[in-house]
């Protein structure tokens, strides 16, 4: 919201000097986010007049002007603007003035005297931008012709006026116009509020135009009237043009600028139709399938009806007989817009219901100071008030006849008190309250209340939507008793280190090992889109959990995987010519699970873990000179994992999941004392995916459940052996659909007394006819390494271990000796 301060303390004048105000604002929850002048600094910048423009000897474009500037004697400036005329009053920066700086943070412009192409020049005229006054550079600004010669540019034109820039949180749309402004500065200062006055327009004839409301859901309120005889050419006063232009709107014309000030004062948006043009009655309505609407902003859209549940998908409408002709609460249609040659209109200020707009101009692309305040919620209590205002600027302005009010009261909101216990507030705020002091409070803010014993029963204006439950009540004494004024109490109860959890792992160490591997760490929103989600999981549309107010169609449905954000990461830096791409992620995801109960951290039916996931994309490492370059595949993913999730050791066995490719990924298993544990998935994306995220090639992924791998449980120290260790090799043939895994399993569970480890290091396929081992089978070598702390060890010791291991994967595997 943006306003001038002139404008507001005209309407309430505490005695505070600029800054103090905006103080007091933000401390009382209306953050100003920016404060400065109409005009940046200057000097010497005076009212003048032009005498005399002659053409200059030597330069087509610049003219040599005589000037009356106030000081007893004509200058001579020399000036390029085309608009430059003998009779006009412009501002003249005098020798020795100072401009602002053409740019952010460059020096002030010094006049002096000076020549142009041989002619002196004592000064120079001044366009708007020059002033710091807007972008308009084509000409010198040009002054009303009552200014007076020699008065100070700055005092003229109030430019010394402070422009206040308030951020308003969505439940304060009391204060999206100059009076819910001034009302909460009055109560803040105690100053008197001075509502802005007029007098009720006389009612010449008894026509009325016929309007239908058929939903009441849309439109709870519909007030109109008739004017005729509007002189649509009438100049917009020049005290409702600056205020208008130091709120930030344009003037446009007279009649559209009167229904913008209004809404910018009293909070209510109305519209003004051209009544000729409007065929027969008047029906607010939803919108039906297949209409078309050409908006004010020369926007086409075609409206929707309702979908298949019944639910309305595009916004309400006003129509005429031929059909629609502005989007209710949004923006009004190109054609029964006023023009230059309109002489009859239909004024309109309706209440249209908070839940029928929110949401509806975002489908379009485009928002609007009406859309803003309706889908926050505009007084109902005030429309009819407001159109008599709009109603009486109009006639004032643009002159016409009125015909009376027609008000239809149809779905207002129900307003219920709202008790508020001065305990709890005293406890939520934490400072010692009175009765006193809160009836006060309410007494400032213009509530109703009755006291009932330590309690108020408060009944909230028709103005403050966001007074519903005891909590808005304590928030409103906290800000109007000052935040700046509650004490600063350091806690009771003595701060203590917490030691770190040794059996645990620390996210942020976890973080480190994958920085350590290359991956770079992202953060992406908790929300997905639902194709996405159904893609990525292949759960059932009914499973996925929506979103009841996305902030965006991209992001409707909460996640259930960090994929999705992962491979949008991917893409992204793909499209920016990244070739080579490590990401991880650390978040939580969420699934519905009916087991989970209401506690502290946890909403019953929600499961709600922490996962890690990442992916690589690319080369294997970054192209260099001493290795071949190689597209990443799951053995390398598999290996950071394993690095980075040391001392933790996990095993792979093939699985199936929708995201994955059906022969590349495997599920990842944790080997604890009782056995293995599912931890998460690692493999390659399913080429349908790749296709449909349209990658040149398929990235690894992967994703673990956080909790699993950071419980590393507490190490277990040995004395180190005196004895040297032994190490022997064992090469076993085995058929190719057998893993390297099942093979490690089956000696590990003969469990032998002296094996330490057993580890990989080789296989052999052989091609074909080239070998002693058939077309279906493979070699693979493992290295065994053999200790006995106690003593050193035998050949025969060692050879019964060996025939051990040999005889466990004979059976179990079907393996034999190479």
């Amino acid at each position: 919201m943006q306003f001038s301060e002139s404008w507001l303390r005209q309407y309430v004048n505490p005695s505070l000097d600029s800054d103090a105000l905006g103080h007091a604002m933000t401390m009382a929850g209306l953050e100003v986010e920016e404060q400065h002048s109409v005009a940046p600094v200057f000097t010497k910048i005076v009212i003048a007049q032009i005498l005399s423009a002659e053409q200059h000897p030597d330069a087509d474009r610049l003219r040599v002007c005589k000037v009356d500037a106030g000081t007893g004697q004509e200058l001579q400036i020399v000036c390029g603007a085309p608009n430059a005329r003998a009779g006009i009053k412009i501002p003249c920066a005098m020798v020795g003035a100072e401009l602002p700086p053409a740019e952010v943070g460059g020096k002030p412009f010094m006049i002096k005297v000076g020549k142009l192409r041989g002619v002196e020049s004592q000064g120079m005229l001044c366009s708007g931008r020059e002033l710091g006054l807007g972008d308009d550079h084509e000409g010198i600004l040009e002054l009303p012709a009552d200014a007076p010669i020699g008065k100070d540019i700055r005092e003229y034109l109030d430019l010394d006026d402070q422009i206040f820039v308030i951020k308003l949180t969505p439940n304060k749309a009391d204060c999206l116009s100059l009076m819910g402004i001034a009302r909460e500065v009055s109560a803040i200062t105690g100053a008197a509020l001075c509502a802005p006055k007029w007098n009720v327009p006389a009612v010449s004839f008894d026509e009325k135009r016929k309007v239908i409301v058929e939903n009441k859901e849309l439109c709870g309120r519909f007030s109109g009237r008739v004017i005729r005889g509007v002189n649509p050419q009438a100049k917009t006063p020049d005290w409702i043009v600056q205020r208008l232009v130091r709120a930030g709107q344009r003037s446009i014309s007279a009649l559209v600028d009167l229904s913008n000030y209004v809404m910018l004062e009293m909070g209510q948006p109305t519209h003004v139709f051209d009544i000729d043009k409007l065929n027969g009655d008047i029906t607010v309505r939803w919108a039906k399938a297949g209409e078309i609407l050409e908006l004010l902003n020369g926007q086409t859209v075609t409206l929707q009806g309702p979908d298949s549940a019944g639910k309305m998908q595009d916004a309400g409408v006003v129509a005429d007989q031929s059909g629609p002709v502005a989007l209710a609460g949004i923006m009004g249609g190109n054609h029964c817009a006023v023009s230059d040659v309109t002489k009859n209109i239909y004024v309109e200020a309706a209440y249209w219901l908070p839940s029928a707009i929110q949401g509806r101009a975002r489908r379009f692309n485009f928002s609007t100071d009406a859309a803003h305040r309706f889908e926050r919620g505009v007084d109902p209590q005030n429309t009819v008030n407001c159109l008599e205002y709009l109603s009486s600027l109009i006639l004032e302005v643009c002159g016409g006849q009125a015909g009376p009010v027609d008000d239809q009261v149809l779905n207002l909101p129900e307003r219920k008190a709202v008790k508020m216990r001065l305990a709890r507030a005293q406890k939520v705020i934490g400072i010692p309250l009175t009765n006193t002091i809160v009836g006060d409070v309410f007494q400032r803010l213009g509530f109703d209340f009755k006291q009932d014993s330590d309690a108020f029963v408060v009944m909230p204006p028709s103005y403050r939507f966001d007074i519903e439950i005891e909590e808005d009540l304590i928030e409103e004494v906290a800000r109007m008793y000052g935040f700046e004024n509650i004490p600063d109490i350091p806690p009771v109860a003595s701060l203590k280190m917490s030691a770190k959890a040794e059996a645990k792992r620390g996210i942020h160490l976890l973080r480190q090992r994958f920085a350590l591997q290359g991956y770079q760490e992202v953060v992406n929103f908790g929300f997905t889109d639902l194709e996405s989600e159904k893609r990525l999981t292949g759960v059932a549309q009914e499973d996925v959990i929506a979103v009841l107010n996305p902030i965006a169609s991209q992001y409707g449905v909460m996640r259930s995987t960090l994929w999705g954000g992962l491979l949008n990461n991917l893409k992204a830096n793909l499209n920016r010519g990244s070739g080579r791409v490590r990401l991880f992620e650390a978040g939580r995801v969420f699934m519905r699970d009916s087991s989970v109960q209401e506690e502290p951290g946890k909403v019953a039916g929600f499961n709600q873990p922490q996962k890690v996931g990442g992916l690589a994309y690319g080369s294997f490492v970054p192209e260099q000179w001493a290795s071949a370059n190689r597209v990443v595949d799951f053995f390398d993913v598999k290996g950071d994992l394993e690095r980075a999730l040391d001392p933790l050791q996990f095993v792979t066995e093939a699985g199936q999941h929708p995201a994955l490719h059906p022969g590349r990924s495997a599920q990842i298993f944790l080997k604890t004392i009782s056995g293995k544990t599912v931890v998460g998935w690692i493999g390659e994306l399913h080429p349908g995916l790749q296709q449909s995220y349209e990658l040149p090639q398929a990235p690894v992924l992967f994703e673990l459940d956080l909790d699993l791998i950071r419980d590393l449980g507490l190490p277990q120290p040995e004395e180190l052996s005196k004895f040297p260790a032994v190490q022997r090799d064992l090469a076993l043939v085995v058929k190719q659909n057998v893993s390297a895994q099942s093979l490690l399993d089956a000696m590990a569970a003969s469990k032998q007394k002296f094996v330490r480890t057993i580890e990989l290091f080789d296989e052999f396929k052989p091609k074909s006819g080239s070998s002693s081992m058939a077309d279906d089978e493979k070699s693979l070598a493992f290295r065994v390494t053999l200790l006995n702390t106690q003593e050193t060890l035998q050949d025969p010791q060692i050879d019964a271990v060996m025939a051990a291991l040999l005889d466990a994967v004979e059976k179990k595997c079907a393996a034999r000796l190479r």
